[in-house]
C-alpha cells in the first residue's frame, strides 16, 4: 500500500502528495483519541506512528495535532483531512470487496471483533473449524464491546462483528450492515450458597428489591442493561462491585459481598460456593454476526459467518442448578 498517494489541491497554483499509510495514521488518531492506541491498532510503534504523522505535517504545511491536557487532539486543517480518509479507505475497502467477490478461492484474511463472551464461548470453536477447512484464510480475532465494534465495522477496521442486544433494549444497526442470528442466551442469577435464595429453583426479579448487586464496568453496554432492567421492576439497584470478568465477579458473589446476573454463554466453571436461581421472567438475549452489505459476496466473510452459526449450533448450554445447587443433568442436553 505504501505505493499508494493521493493528490489533494493546497491552492491554485501548489499540489502536494499524500503517503497512504500517513493518512491511515492520522485517521487511525483521529478514530482512536491517541497516538498510542492508534499504534496498537495500526501493529506500529507510537513513535513510528508519530514519526509519520511529523511527516504528513511537514508535506502539508499545517499543524495537525495539539496538546490537550496530558493528551492531543487534532487541529481544525487535521480533522478536515481525517473525514477524508475515513472516505477513502472505505472506498477501498468496497474495492477489496468486490475484488474478492469476483474470486472464489477463501483465502486471504479478516478481522473478527467479538464481545468478551462470545469470544469465549463461540470464537475459539469456530476459528479453529476455519482453520481446518481453510488453511489460506488467516482471521484475527479482538475483544470489544459491540459499542466500539461496531463503528469499527462501518469504518472498515473490522470485517465481521460478533455482537449481542438484550430482550428489553434492542440495538438499531446502520442500514449499512447485515446481521445473521447466532443464538438466544439466557442469564440466571447468582447468589452466595449460603443466601436465603440458594435453594429456591426460581425468583421473580421484583423479590430482589434489597440486594446489593455486582455487575459489569459502568458504561458498558451490559451494566447500563442491568440498570435498566432492574429500575423497570421497581429496584433502584444498589451496585456495591463492578467487574469486567464473569469469573471475578462470581468470586464476589462467593465471598458473600452481593448478587449478580450472568450470562450462560462462556460462563465457564462455577465456584462451589454459588449457586444459580432462575430467574422470571427470564432474561434473554440475542447474539448476532454483523457484516457491511456490501461484502456480502466475499466468500471469506461467508466462511466466517458459516463457521460462527456453526460453533453457535453446536454450544452446550451452561445448565441451571437444582434445589441443592448442583448441576442439573436432564439441562445437559442442547
Amino acid at each position: 500500500m505504501s505505493e499508494l498517494f493521493l493528490k489533494v489541491p493546497l491552492s491554485y497554483t501548489e499540489r502536494t502528495m499524500i503517503d497512504f499509510n500517513r493518512l491511515r495514521c492520522l485517521h487511525a488518531v483521529a478514530t482512536h483519541g491517541s497516538v498510542t492506541k492508534a499504534a496498537s491498532e495500526l501493529h506500529l510503534s507510537p513513535s513510528a506512528v508519530s514519526q509519520q504523522l511529523s511527516k504528513l505535517q511537514e508535506e502539508l504545511g499545517h499543524r495537525l495535532l495539539e496538546p490537550k491536557g496530558r493528551g492531543i487532539r487534532l487541529t481544525e486543517p487535521a480533522l478536515v483531512l481525517a473525514r477524508h480518509a475515513t472516505a477513502v479507505l472505505a472506498q477501498l475497502e468496497r474495492a477489496r470487496a468486490d475484488l474478492e467477490a469476483s474470486q472464489t478461492a477463501v483465502q486471504g484474511s479478516l478481522r473478527l471483533g467479538v464481545f468478551p463472551t462470545a469470544a469465549r464461548g463461540i470464537a475459539p470453536r469456530a476459528l479453529a473449524r476455519l482453520r481446518r477447512a481453510h488453511a489460506r484464510l488467516e482471521v484475527g480475532m479482538q475483544e470489544l464491546e459491540p459499542t466500539d465494534s461496531i463503528g469499527m465495522l462501518l469504518r472498515g477496521d473490522l470485517d465481521v462483528v460478533v455482537a449481542q442486544d438484550w430482550f428489553n433494549a434492542p440495538i438499531t444497526l446502520p442500514r449499512e450492515l447485515e446481521r445473521r442470528q447466532l443464538l438466544e442466551d439466557e442469564a440466571d442469577l447468582v447468589v452466595p450458597a449460603d443466601h436465603p435464595l440458594a435453594k429456591r429453583r426460581s425468583v421473580d426479579l421484583g423479590e430482589l428489591v434489597a440486594e446489593k448487586w455486582i455487575s459489569w464496568q459502568q458504561g458498558s453496554n451490559c451494566y447500563d442493561w442491568l440498570v435498566l432492567t432492574l429500575r423497570a421492576s421497581g429496584i433502584e439497584p444498589d451496585i456495591v462491585h463492578t467487574a469486567a470478568e464473569h469469573p471475578t465477579q462470581l468470586a464476589l458473589v462467593e465471598a458473600g459481598l452481593g448478587v449478580a446476573v450472568v450470562p450462560r454463554l462462556g460462563r465457564g466453571p462455577l465456584p462451589n460456593g454459588v449457586r444459580l436461581v432462575h430467574v422470571r421472567p427470564a432474561l434473554t438475549r440475542r447474539v448476532y454476526a454483523l457484516w457491511r452489505g456490501n461484502d456480502s459476496g466475499r466468500p471469506t466473510v461467508k466462511a466466517l459467518l458459516d463457521a460462527l452459526e456453526t460453533a453457535a449450533r453446536e454450544r452446550r448450554p451452561a445448565a441451571r442448578s437444582g434445589r441443592n445447587g448442583r448441576i442439573d443433568r436432564s439441562e445437559r442436553r442442547g
